[in-house]
Order: structure tokens, then C-alpha cells, then sequence
């Protein structure tokens, strides 16, 4: 089934496949997905904020981003491979990404509290608005999850991936690569490009649960729709977050 393939590893066609042998009487909604995914999106808020107001009160926030980012690449596998327990994993994540976004939001506020005050904000806005646009896009039919964009957006999401990896073995044996860091033309041409697969990434996510409905899969598997999407929009806040950055380092 080629309409189950995804760029977000969150959302794998094997995963969708899987689900449909021995659903039950109950299936996938979109309804149901976009209200788990709400729920989904206050708990990370709720956890965030908690993380934020730390930050701001003196305390070392930093090992609770390490420990939630660790923590959150477990609930990810977990959830990957066995969705049906997405009740119970997928809220955790919710959880335990909002240490991690608040966490990392509190620092880039705090280092770029005097050259752009309203950094977050900003990356907030960005991020709601992308995710806004891209539904519209693909609702409107302007971009269609077509076979060969797939395989482009995936390729290229993979490719992120695999450079990310390579960067930081590197930054273990004492190699920076600076542009990912710095304001240069480079750096910021290069954060640019993945904002824009991190986005289109929202496409396939948004027709992976769509298809989902449409197959039948069953109830479940709304939490695993609704867990996906929250992936990829943290992935496109962080990295429109390290954009910003970027480009206020340059002022």
C-alpha cells in the first residue's frame, strides 16, 4: 500500500499496514485524530510551561532537556513499533516533550534576550502559521502527496537525518561544523532548507491520516496520527527556532 508512505518516521507504512489486519468495530476518524492531537497539545504546553517558569527561577534546565530528549526517543520507538499502546505512550510523549521544548525555548530566550527579545514568539507564531498554510495547501489540493513527492520528501527528510547523525559523532571527536551553529550565509541557507522539508513533511502526514480513514484503521490509530503530526511540528518549531537564531546572530 504505496499511499502509506511517509517522510516522518513516525509514521511508517509498515505501522499502518499492520493495523489494518484484525481491526475492530471501531475505526480511525480524522475527528477523533484532531482531538487526541489537542489533547496531546496541552499536555506538551503544561509540561513546557513548567520547564519555562524553572528556567527563569534559577534552575538548571539543561539535564532535563538531555533526560527528556532521551527519554522522548524511547516513547518514540515504543510507540513506532507498538502503536496500540498509544494511549498510554503517546500522552507520556506529550509530556516529556514539553520538558524538552520548554526547556530549549527558556535557553534560546534567555541567550537572545537583548538582540531579539521575542525570539520564541516569533518561532511560535512561525510554526503555527506553517502548519496552518500547509493544511490549506493540502486541503485545496495546491500540493498533492503524490507518489514521486513522497519519495523526494523522504529522501531528503533521510538525508537530514543521516547528516544530523554524522555531525554529531564528529562533535564528539572535537569537529564542529560551524554553519550549523553560526549565521553565515551557509548555515542559514541550510536551516532554510530543512524548515522547508520539515513543512512539506506536515503534507505526507496530513495524507497518511487521511488514507488511514479511509482504510479503515482502527480506533487506535488515532493516537499514533495525532503522534506523528505533533513530531514533525516540533521538529519544524526547533528548527525554525535555530533559524531565528541564526538570523538575529546577524544583526
Amino acid at each position: 500500500m504505496a499511499i502509506f508512505k511517509s517522510g516522518n518516521p513516525a509514521l511508517s507504512e509498515k505501522r499502518f499496514e499492520a493495523s489494518l489486519t484484525g481491526a475492530g468495530t471501531e475505526t480511525m476518524t480524522e475527528r477523533g485524530t484532531m482531538n487526541k492531537f489537542i489533547f496531546l497539545f496541552f499536555l506538551l504546553m503544561a509540561s513546557a510551561l513548567l520547564t519555562w517558569k524553572a528556567h527563569f527561577e534559577g534552575v538548571n534546565v539543561m539535564p532535563w532537556v538531555i533526560g527528556s530528549a532521551i527519554v522522548g526517543l524511547i516513547l518514540v520507538l515504543v510507540t513506532s513499533f507498538r502503536p496500540q499502546y498509544g494511549q498510554y505512550t503517546v500522552p507520556a510523549y506529550g509530556l516529556v516533550e514539553g520538558v524538552f521544548v520548554g526547556g530549549i525555548s527558556a535557553i534560546y530566550a534567555d541567550a537572545f534576550s537583548e538582540v531579539a527579545p521575542g525570539l520564541v514568539m516569533q518561532a511560535v507564531a512561525l510554526t503555527f502559521g506553517t502548519v496552518i498554510a500547509m493544511y490549506v495547501l493540502y486541503r485545496t489540493g495546491v500540493i498533492k502527496a503524490t507518489q514521486r513527492f513522497k519519495s523526494i520528501v523522504f529522501t531528503a527528510t533521510a538525508g537530514i537525518a543521516v547528516f544530523y547523525l554524522i555531525a554529531l559523532v564528529l562533535r564528539l571527536f572535537g569537529v564542529e561544523l560551524a554553519f550549523l551553529h553560526e549565521g553565515s550565509l551557509l548555515g542559514i541557507g541550510f536551516s532554510l532548507f530543512v524548515v522547508a522539508i520539515a513543512a512539506l513533511n506536515l503534507i505526507l502526514d496530513f495524507d497518511m491520516i487521511e488514507n488511514g480513514v479511509k482504510m479503515g484503521a482502527p480506533k487506535y490509530m488515532e493516537w499514533f496520527g495525532a503522534f506523528g503530526l505533533m513530531v514533525t511540528i516540533i521538529w519544524l518549531y526547533i528548527e525554525i527556532l535555530r533559524l531565528l537564531s541564526k538570523l538575529s546572530s546577524r544583526d
